[in-house]
């Protein structure tokens, strides 16, 4: 990443942290469209649909976290895709995994 680029930084950063927050809060590349329009979590209906004004200070529409999660998946299907059992390298996710399962990954509040 370019040095100064605080922008960019910002915004790959938010990107993790939602990839991180759909897979802990079980969106993914399969069902987030489904759960966009309908799900009893409206904590989750929020996330998907209207990241507050997050999206808006990053200069992205109000639903970018289900157009991210719908084109590449959350942050375990990248893992296992990439990394994990769908992968060649079939690395386990231990530590790198989330802090409900052991891991040490977790994302702050976005509200």
């Amino acid at each position: 990443m370019r040095r100064g680029d605080d922008e960019w930084f910002t915004l790959v950063r938010w990107v993790l942290y939602a990839l991180i927050e759909a897979e802990e809060r079980g969106a993914t590349r399969k069902n987030v469209r489904s759960l966009q329009k309908k799900t009893d979590d409206p904590a989750l209906l929020w996330f998907l649909n209207s990241s507050g004004q997050l999206g808006k200070s990053l200069g992205l529409k109000p639903n970018w976290v289900a157009d991210v999660v719908a084109q590449i998946g959350n942050y375990g299907e990248i893992y296992e895709r990439n990394l994990g059992e769908g992968s060649s390298l079939k690395i386990e996710r231990g530590l790198n995994n989330l802090w409900t399962k052991g891991g040490l990954l977790y994302a702050p509040p976005f509200q």
